[in-house]
């Protein structure tokens, strides 16, 4: 085999630096600083990424009184709401979120929506085509505190509120609103609340959230929240207290954000016992039992039952409502305080439910709060609802449903405790660290997406993350041609390829910072900083970007650019390596080594074909002369003298250099995707040991293109590898080595198939 790698003599004044730090910074280099693109910094929010000395936020408190209608799907109730002005500014208006109106038959979402027909259409198509759903919020009215009317004006899913005068800084004022709306059914209109039927039993289960008008977010950085809530912009609240009442009937179990603050008057005493025992136990405790929650099933209540709430610092409030639900709960101990991790699910989510759930839920409170901070409040609840995830302070609504024979397949297992971990997760992010979810997304999905894949890693040792995981898992995403992709600063609304750039391309991201760029001690010390410095407050994406760079001293500018405000990828590719070797002067060494290298070179053909061919040399050898029996590699015995004076020349430092022997190994490396990336070089030697080598980031900083990097080794080197470990999400491997490797793959020949039902533990039973 042709050796891979060749070596070069080079003399004593080898150079081993560029000189790139002549050239001029280009415009688009990726190491200048963010500059215009971030804020600038002020009295509320510093240049350290921490709030100002003059950081205020708003404040709203809600007393809810509502009745949920199991006969005919509905919701009535009322709301006084107290709004505090903590700003410096003079509020004329208030501002109301009303985001059942989505729903309403000519909302701006239905009008906005790209439709078209095809040659097929499936029957859920059509229903959104002829959408008459009867939704949205019926507005009956709206009172100040003393019972006079107040004005307003409804634009879409918005409510302006005109104040009789002037709501100064340090006031407050309180008014009251009245309403009602019809619950959608979630398999049929998928949302994010709704309700579920269950037509072998013939019973409802509710999980409830958006269910009353809500005060939306005024900011230093923004004013008034004013983006239209059209399905994929999440939310932004202020924080308050919420003390609230729900009627339903007497059969319901009801799971709410915050205390339970009349259990003695909807629970019996043995489920009051139950509850006390779960408190200390180590596993879950089952408050009603599934024989309990079958019973109620069968024997409906035609009387009603109100349950209390009290919720303190949240900055929301949902609820789930069912006769169906099976009740288990633990407690999760944070020093001399126990948070109640419970669980609520109907037997057709048994038996994953009881199994995993609320064992699920503890884990994730604990791990998160090893990241961030203890988990503050009182209890964590996890509802089954068999459609997509959804979270709200304390409660979220968690799919992954077994078949009804109580098997289930591996993806349904770990499906449903990758979203009872995602949701649960949310609970830190946004709901305590309340990012601006209606603008950028990012804030809350990316950084809990990145938690959800260390808690799920730290469940089970190879768990089947399907996203946040690896930076591997992005690469098909990061290839995307360029032209369909936005960039992850961009508002939900408008954002394509939704999850992969907002939650699964901020996680590889994080995991890269983490384990990569800044390494584990320096990044989770910065993202700890981050969680509590903005814990109960409302961190804008410069507080991130400038408290992870203020508390680990590493200049993150060029990753922030790259990562999030571009839509480059990464690939980088070794174009070349050379090994050098420094001559040492000594005739008799440097002519062998000469003479190998001439060895070495390829027989040209037609000196292989002319091999027979007789020259006049060969014919008449009285045409030789001197040269033709000179050898230039032949050491004759002045060299010695020559070799003896050369040494003598030398200095200490120039001998120091030639006795160490080393070899120089030069990689050049090329910028194909954009994003300039650490260098993680492995060097596989020909005595089959190995070695990693880690360049920062930092060696792009003078031309983001190419490279070219001078490693100073012991033994010649086989095979250079770029990115071994595949952490930078390098979407291009078959140019990381050298020499080129070839790339296994297979393909598969195309033939229609009706995919079976992956269920081993379903067809072992059978």
């Amino acid at each position: 085999m042709k050796k891979l790698i060749q070596y070069y003599a080079l003399g004593i004044m080898f150079l081993v630096f560029s000189v790139a730090n002549a050239q001029i910074i280009p415009e688009n280099n990726q190491f200048r600083q963010l500059g215009t693109l971030l804020p600038d910094a002020n009295a509320y929010r510093t240049a350290s990424g921490a709030p100002g000395y003059k950081y205020w936020q708003q404040k709203a408190d809600y007393k809810i009184k509502l009745e949920l209608n199991d006969d005919k799907q509905s919701i009535a109730g009322e709301e006084i709401i107290t709004y505090y002005n903590q700003s410096p500014d003079n509020l004329d208006y208030l501002w109301i979120q009303l985001d059942q109106n989505i729903r309403a038959k000519n909302s701006l979402r239905i009008r906005a929506q790209s439709t078209s027909i095809n040659k097929e259409m499936s029957s859920t198509a059509l229903r959104y085509l002829n959408y008459d759903f009867d939704g949205g919020f019926k507005i009956k009215e709206v009172k100040d505190a003393q019972g006079n009317n107040l004005h307003y004006v409804i634009n879409e899913t918005m409510m302006r509120i005109d104040l009789p005068q002037s709501l100064k800084s340090g006031e407050n004022f309180t008014f009251n609103i009245k309403w009602n709306y019809n619950i959608n059914n979630r398999a049929l209109y998928r949302g994010r609340s709704g309700m579920e039927y269950f037509e072998k039993d013939g019973n409802y289960l509710y999980v409830i959230a958006q269910f009353y008008p809500r005060m939306a977010l005024y900011t230093d950085y923004e004013g008034w929240q004013n983006k239209q809530f059209l399905g994929s912009g999440e939310f932004t609240l202020s924080f308050g207290n919420f003390e609230v009442e729900i009627t339903v009937p007497a059969d319901h179990i009801v799971a709410a954000t915050g205390e339970l603050i009349n259990k003695e008057e909807v629970l019996s005493n043995e489920q009051l016992a139950r509850l006390e025992k779960a408190k200390t136990a180590k596993n879950p405790v089952l408050i009603v039992t599934q024989k309990e929650a079958e019973k109620a099933e069968k024997n409906k209540s035609k009387n009603k039952k109100t349950w209390k709430f009290k919720a303190e610092n949240v900055r929301d409030f949902a609820f789930a409502s069912s006769r169906k639900f099976i009740w288990d709960a633990m407690g999760v101990h944070f020093g001399n305080r126990t948070v109640m991790a419970m669980s609520f699910y109907p037997k057709e989510g048994n038996p994953l439910w009881e199994k995993y759930s609320t064992r699920a839920v503890a884990h994730t409170l604990k791990t998160y709060s090893h990241f961030t901070f203890d988990y503050p409040y009182p209890v964590a609840q996890s509802i089954h609802a068999n459609r997509i995830g959804m979270e709200y302070p304390m409660i979220c609504f968690n799919g992954g449903r077994p078949e009804p024979d109580g098997t289930y397949s591996k993806r349904t297992k770990y499906g449903m405790l990758g979203v009872i971990i995602h949701e649960i997760g949310h609970n830190f992010f946004p709901m305590i660290v309340n990012s601006d979810e209606r603008q950028w997304t990012w804030m809350d999905e990316g950084l809990n997406t990145f938690l959800q894949y260390q808690t799920e890693q730290a469940w089970e040792k190879g768990f089947p993350s399907r996203t946040g995981g690896s930076p591997q898992m992005i690469v098909d995403y990061m290839r995307t041609n360029k032209t369909d992709l936005t960039p992850v600063m961009i508002n939900p609304d408008i954002a394509r390829f939704h999850h992969q750039s907002q939650y699964a391309k901020v996680a590889a991201a994080l995991n890269i910072l983490r384990e990569t760029v800044m390494g584990r001690e320096l990044f989770d010390y910065a993202f700890k900083e981050y969680a509590n410095r903005w814990k109960f407050k409302h961190p804008t994406p410069a507080d991130f970007f400038r408290t992870m760079e203020d508390a680990s001293a590493v200049d993150l500018d060029w990753f922030w650019r790259g990562w999030f405000y571009s839509t480059d990828h990464v690939d980088l590719a070794i174009e070349k390596v050379q090994m050098f070797q420094l001559a040492n002067g000594n005739p008799a060494e440097e002519k062998t080594w000469k003479k190998n290298q001439e060895n070495k070179k390829p027989v040209y053909i037609k000196d292989i074909r002319d091999k027979d061919l007789q020259t006049v040399i060969e014919k008449d050898p009285s045409m030789k002369d001197f040269y033709n029996s000179f050898d230039p590699y032949l050491t004759k015995p002045e060299d010695k003298e020559v070799y003896k004076q050369f040494t003598a020349s030398l200095s200490a430092e120039e001998k120091k250099f030639i006795d160490a022997d080393n070899i120089y190994l030069q990689i050049d490396v090329k910028n194909i995707g954009g994003i300039v990336m650490p260098l993680i070089f492995k060097l596989n030697y020909y005595d089959g040991s190995n070695e990693i080598i880690r360049i920062p980031a930092e060696i792009w900083r003078y031309d983001n293109n190419k490279i070219s990097k001078v490693l100073i080794i012991k033994k010649p080197v086989k095979e250079v590898v770029l990115d071994p470990f595949a952490e930078t999400a390098d979407t291009d491997i078959q140019n990381n080595y050298w020499p080129p490797r070839i790339i296994q793959s297979r393909f598969e020949l195309y033939k229609s198939k009706n995919y079976p039902n992956k269920n081993p533990m379903q067809k072992k039973r059978k």
